[in-house]
């Protein structure tokens, strides 16, 4: 499974999965028909699925037109989503499977960011490979989504699901964050030599307009601030020694800094 990463607006990625030997795609949170289309046409492949982790338009704004042009697809979103998903047709819950190419994929219930919010997670066929996480508006590079129909004792627990996971996993998370978000881990956690290097090498990506999507599950697990809620420099910051009291005022005074 190869996976195209499609940059579109201002900072979103859609991501297509691509399955060279049956000439078949899924296109991950498209939000405009148009780029995914012309992908489909440079691979001459048929568009057979359409994941969508949240109903977020700058999400699904490309559903109704790559349905027009591909009817037989089929829309898979969150249950919680009925009926806000342009013409989802299957509604996965919590540890539902889902198959493309010759993978399968495991669905992970993440509500925080939205309450319908779900990731699909598609572990490595061997050792000697990454496993993949479309993971939307929850896990970013660097940080996380803002809190819009969740709360912080639940965006906690689907952080904490994600950060379950191996460290070879790739976060394919849906913005190009990543350096305002590491402006903000500076300021909470400036002396984490780790995230000094990422940092720089970040800034020095985003210099040559280099995209910093995907990024590995064991790097977001020693630089991002949103993983790391029971470190002393975080608690410290924030003035408490509770997990998820941690997060919430560390999630606040980014909002206060005006980043996503």
């Amino acid at each position: 499974m190869q996976v195209f990463r499609l940059p579109v607006l201002s900072d979103n990625y859609i991501f297509l999965l691509y399955d060279d030997k049956q000439n078949i795609a899924a296109a991950v949170d498209p939000a405009q028909a148009e780029p995914v289309l012309k992908k489909l046409q440079e691979l001459n492949a048929e568009l057979i699925a359409i994941f969508n982790t949240h109903h977020h338009f700058a999400h699904v704004g490309g559903n109704q037109k790559l349905i027009e042009k591909f009817p037989r697809l089929t829309v898979y979103g969150g249950s919680s989503d009925k009926g806000r998903i342009p013409r989802q047709k299957v509604f996965l819950e919590d540890g539902d499977r889902i198959s493309f190419s010759r993978r399968t994929g495991e669905v992970l219930f993440v509500p925080g960011h939205t309450r319908a919010h779900i990731a699909y997670y598609f572990p490595p066929d061997d050792s000697t490979e990454t496993g993949e996480l479309f993971c939307g508006d929850t896990l970013f590079a660097g940080g996380c989504g803002r809190l819009f129909e969740g709360t912080p004792a639940q965006m906690v627990n689907s952080l904490s699901k994600i950060r379950a996971l191996p460290d070879n996993t790739r976060i394919w998370c849906a913005h190009e964050y990543t350096l305002k978000n590491l402006k903000f881990a500076m300021t909470v956690d400036g002396n984490n030599s780790e995230l000094q290097k990422r940092f720089e090498e970040v800034k020095a990506y985003r210099s040559r307009n280099e995209a910093t999507v995907p990024s590995l599950l064991g790097i977001e697990k020693n630089t991002n601030p949103f993983l790391r809620w029971e470190e002393p420099a975080l608690q410290s910051a924030a003035n408490s020694k509770e997990s998820v009291e941690t997060f919430g005022r560390l999630r606040g005074m980014k909002e206060n800094l005006k980043n996503s």
